[in-house]
């Protein structure tokens, strides 16, 4: 390897590394107590949110800098296996506007272009090619989004569940703001400052348990277990969340980016049945590191059995260079845990969705 090589390859090593730390790393921080589900999110005694469970773990150091390294390796030399793209112009989206035929359209990781009660929204929206605060450095895109951002049908509103780079994306939402200042942007409690600094100013936040009525659905902001981080020093200072839209025909859930926890069946005995929950798959392994913050594919679809899902739809998959485990593997055990639970006469294996990225379904 070349001089010059090498410096690239140790100046992406570092940039990596600082990326990574805001989206994955932090000493574990203790609560002060399990909280009934729907009460707003507990906080330490310095301020900082916290999780309904106690004593979540991100890892050693010596688990998480052989990661970081990895990621690195892995983004120097690809990896195979992602999910595919299909082609989609955004027509039908844009048309069906409206007359709301409940769709779902996957556009990569954990963004999801949602029609429902005649309202069109989109979850943790990112376009940008790398979820980094250096737009030319950090965890590679595998797939391109599933629609162009200028084809996009008019969103009503957004929901971000937190704000690690990868699902807060400040450069698309400030795209999403410019392109309709109607669009509404729903955001946990500590997030609306950073949006209104960057000139984002159709924001509100809620706390854990709390809703608010748009155009006849309700928009509910729910616990999740996860954390949050942005830069060095602001561990846990904004909320984390998922989201469910209810209507009168339908009803939706959000995961955003969480692991396996007993709300899921507070959810689902409060708000269930949902019509289709989107549960995340990937982003677990190392397990040291990831298993208290991320769900496994069985983890995923047992979330969507406890929120009384009818469907479950895959996502935070295949998208981006963030873990360790192959680009293949989250979709094979989420079909073999649907098997599974069909076999077990719990949900029904036709029912956990592997959707294309751009790929449009209805429900």
């Amino acid at each position: 390897m070349s001089k010059s090589s090498s410096f690239k390859s140790l100046c992406l090593l570092l940039l990596l590394t600082v990326c990574f730390v805001s989206l994955l790393s932090s000493a574990a921080t203790k609560d002060n107590g399990k909280q009934a589900m729907f009460e707003g999110a507990p906080k330490t005694a310095d301020g900082r949110f916290t999780n309904t469970e106690s004593g979540l773990s991100h890892g050693s150091i010596a688990v998480r800098l052989p990661f970081f390294m990895r990621r690195v390796a892995s983004s120097l030399v690809g990896r195979s296996g992602a999910p595919e793209r299909v082609s989609n112009d955004g027509q039908f989206l844009r048309e069906n506007a409206l007359h709301s035929k409940p769709t779902v359209t996957w556009i990569g990781h954990a963004t999801m272009l949602i029609q429902m009660e005649h309202l069109t929204f989109l979850t943790d929206p990112i376009w940008s090619k790398r979820p980094s605060p250096i737009s030319f450095l950090g965890p590679n895109r595998f797939v391109k989004p599933g629609l162009a951002i200028e084809d996009l049908p008019s969103i009503d509103f957004v929901v971000i569940s937190h704000n690690h780079y990868d699902h807060l994306d400040i450069p698309t939402l400030r795209t999403l703001a410019k392109r309709d200042a109607n669009t509404k942007f729903y955001v946990p409690l500590g997030n609306g400052p950073l949006l209104r600094k960057n000139g984002i100013n159709n924001v509100e936040e809620l706390d854990w348990g709390q809703s608010v009525s748009h155009a006849g659905a309700t928009v509910h902001c729910l616990p999740t277990q996860h954390w949050s981080k942005r830069k060095l020093n602001d561990t846990n200072k904004a909320l984390w969340s998922a989201w469910a839209v209810t209507g009168q025909e339908r009803r939706f859930y959000f995961a955003g980016d969480t692991g396996y926890f007993p709300g899921f069946e507070q959810v689902g005995e409060r708000l269930g049945p949902f019509d289709l929950a989107a549960v995340p798959i990937g982003a677990y392994e190392p397990s040291a590191m990831m298993r208290d913050s991320h769900m496994n594919p069985e983890e995923a679809l047992q979330a969507a059995i406890d929120l009384k899902a009818r469907r479950a739809v895959a996502m935070h998959y295949g998208t981006f260079n963030l873990s360790d485990e192959s680009l293949t593997e989250p979709p094979k055990r989420f079909k073999a845990a649907a098997l599974t639970a069909e076999q077990n006469n719990t949900f029904l294996k036709d029912n956990a969705w592997l959707m294309q990225i751009g790929e449009t379904r209805q429900f």
